[in-house]
């Protein structure tokens, strides 16, 4: 009833307070009023707050992470963000049974008169991130870093999560890059062990086909419904979780499973080696990349053969390698248009005819799948760096190529421009891509507007980011004992940052004059440093 009762209210006028609030001083609330309490950044936790009746009330706890217009909407998230309470005459105690994310809190009474104090949220949130340390001469990346942590914390506290609000899931694909935040931020893999574990267990899952793995897990799936695509981000995680976590026994524990997916999918395989009509929900991304999923989904292909590869360098299977570059070989015979690669093929009268559909993130997972590189496609890498990114006019550049969305497009973008040493433009880029969000909400986002989740695990991946490119961590390798700085011009003067690990905290900060970065490097015992320098920047180590 909670929900209809709501629908029914409309808040008529407002008046700005403005004011600090102070747990002490009484909150008075006759009936049909209400006050919003803002947190200033997003949180995660249970609502408490202590109320004294005197007479019967009706005390209604609405909540959400942004403002729409000037109100509170409870239902903005697909989900009723709110808690009831029927009280009778008395001093109550009040805390909720379910913790709830919002940065915004809504105290509205209905029925009676409420006088509350000590409104607070007792946090639900990873306490272990505190010795992680990110700091330069640019104010705005300080913020997004503060931003990835808390987005971070409130998504892993024993699995990692999509959001601490709606769903609460463990869901394949985003832990590949909660993951990597994981290491950088708590220093171990306790929590990605628990997440991969969960999915090692189980004989097998109901309701779903024999070999595939469950989209998000611990859940129940009695609908039938998966996401192939996520199995196969599933297999991409092994490696780097083997060479985050040292832990050979749980990636051989769970080789029957990767063979059993592979097994799956050999079914789907068409006449030139290709996945064709992949059955239930085929997720590229959040974006219009999702209408193109059949017959042949090229990013789809691209995903899989990168998976054929991982598998075969996991379990010895020189047979998975050759079968992964011939896919590619194929996409890039079958997909390349001349200028970009299209998204899919349809079957008609028995024949595959490639269609005009062709989106941007289409291109980031030709690149980041290595169906093509800089060297292989330069024009289309040109243009994409250059004509694409957080500051194109869908409208007018390349008004045919659909945009991207935040997950995974735009990551995968920052991904390439890492990969291939533009750490300046990477800079540049997450400033335009995520500093409205930690400005308006103190977390990051779902997507590139808040119109669903501002809370999402995955989002965190930007402190892996801005340690990587920015700070210049490049790769911490906890097996072989040694980190991988990269330095090279981001434009800034100066930086400094502290990363736990396994073995240690690892400690770099450096100073920019002209061409030459002096750093400081202290590392965990018996751990080697390897220098790398992009363009002319010169290195040089400061006692």
């Amino acid at each position: 009833m909670l929900s209809s009762d709501l629908q029914k209210i409309k808040s008529e006028s407002f008046q700005e307070i403005q004011q600090p609030y102070l747990s002490q001083k009484n909150m008075e609330l006759a009936e049909n009023t209400f006050q919003i309490a803002d947190l200033g950044t997003n949180l995660t936790g249970f609502i408490g707050c202590q109320v004294d009746c005197s007479q019967a009330a009706t005390l209604i706890l609405v909540f959400d992470e942004i403002l729409t217009g000037q109100d509170v909407d409870f239902k903005r998230l697909g989900c009723v963000s709110a808690v009831g309470y029927e009280l009778q005459p008395g001093k109550y105690s009040l805390e909720s049974f379910e913790p709830y994310t919002f940065r915004y809190l809504k105290l509205l009474v209905l029925k009676g008169r409420c006088t509350i104090t000590n409104i607070y949220l007792r946090e639900y949130a990873d306490d272990q991130t505190g010795p992680a340390e990110f700091s330069c001469d640019d104010a705005r990346l300080n913020q997004i870093f503060e931003a990835a942590r808390q987005t971070f914390r409130q998504n892993a506290v024993d699995i990692f999560m999509d959001c601490p609000s709606r769903e609460r899931a463990g869901w394949l694909c985003d832990s590949f890059f909660t993951a990597r935040v994981a290491a950088d931020l708590n220093g171990h893999t306790a929590i990605e062990k628990n997440f991969l574990e969960n999915f090692l267990l189980p004989e097998k899952f109901e309701f779903l086909p024999a070999g595939m793995l469950p989209m998000c897990y611990p859940a129940d799936h009695n609908d039938g419904v998966f996401i192939p695509n996520w199995a196969m981000w599933f297999v991409l995680e092994l490696p780097e979780y083997l060479t985050r976590s040292r832990d050979r026994e749980m990636v051989d524990a769970l080789q029957p499973k990767v063979m059993a997916l592979l097994e799956y999918f050999k079914s789907f395989q068409n006449e030139d080696g290709l996945l064709e009509k992949l059955n239930s929900w085929v997720f590229v991304e959040w974006s219009k990349a999702n209408e193109f999923t059949q017959d042949v989904n090229y990013p789809s292909n691209m995903l899989y053969a990168a998976v054929l590869e991982t598998a075969g360098k996991l379990y010895g299977r020189t047979d998975l390698l050759a079968q992964a570059e011939t896919i590619r070989q194929t996409i890039r015979e079958k997909s390349f248009d001349g200028t970009f690669f299209t998204d899919n093929a349809i079957r008609q009268d028995g024949q595959l005819q490639k269609t005009a559909n062709r989106t941007e993130v289409c291109q980031y997972y030709a690149f980041f799948f290595n169906v093509a590189t800089p060297t292989t496609h330069p024009a289309l890498w040109d243009s994409l760096c250059h004509e694409f990114g957080p500051k194109r006019d869908a409208s007018k550049t390349r008004p045919e190529i659909a945009p991207a969305n935040a997950f995974i497009g735009n990551y995968l973008r920052l991904e390439l421009l890492s990969r291939y040493g533009l750490c300046g433009q990477v800079k540049n880029e997450i400033v335009d891509y995520f500093l409205y969000m930690a400005q308006i909400t103190g977390t990051l986002w779902e997507n590139v507007g808040a119109y669903a989740s501002c809370n999402h695990g995955f989002a965190s991946h930007v402190a892996h980011v801005l340690y990587r490119d920015v700070l210049g961590i490049y790769a911490v390798d906890s097996q072989h004992k040694t980190v991988h700085l990269r330095l090279g011009d981001t434009g800034l003067n100066g930086c400094e940052g502290k990363m736990p690990t396994a073995d240690g905290l690892l400690s770099i900060r450096w100073q920019k004059e002209g061409n030459t970065i002096r750093y400081h490097a202290q590392l965990p015992p018996d751990y080697q440093l390897q220098i790398e320098t992009l363009g002319d920047i010169q290195a040089v180590p400061q006692e």
